[in-house]
């Protein structure tokens, strides 16, 4: 009978190497931290800090172009109101002109400081 596959000598020889393989490359990756300790320890903060840097960066001009946005509608807003009172019915309205003189005397007129009662003002507790 032929086989096709690996026979059993020829397979445990693969996977003995193949294990071999994968310890030594492993090895080779524990002594990184001792014979390079900025390969396994330096590098990863720095790229962290870069890339953390370049994330929060990202995350901050998107929230800039946002209050842009809300800046530019409430400059649009104040812009039609100008041009709205400029000549439309906001320029209807025209307050008095008033001096504050004026004002105090009619204020003194309508209320009268030396005829009052007094008022108890209820507690909380009372109701």
């Amino acid at each position: 009978m032929t086989t096709v596959g690996p026979t059993m000598d020829q397979g445990n020889k693969l996977g003995a190497a193949s294990v071999g393989k994968v310890q030594n490359s492993a090895s080779g990756f524990k002594r990184w931290g001792r014979k390079g300790p900025f390969i396994r320890y330096g590098l990863p903060m720095i790229s962290l800090t870069v890339f953390g840097a370049l994330g929060l960066g990202h995350l901050l001009q998107g929230s800039k172009d946002i209050a842009k946005v809300k800046d530019d509608q409430e400059w649009e807003i104040l812009e039609t109101k100008k041009a709205l009172s400029r000549t439309g019915p906001i320029e209807a309205y025209k307050p008095k002109n008033l001096s504050l003189e004026e004002e105090l005397k009619a204020l003194q007129q309508s209320v009268d400081i030396n005829n009052y009662e007094y008022k108890k003002i209820p507690k909380p507790n009372e109701g």
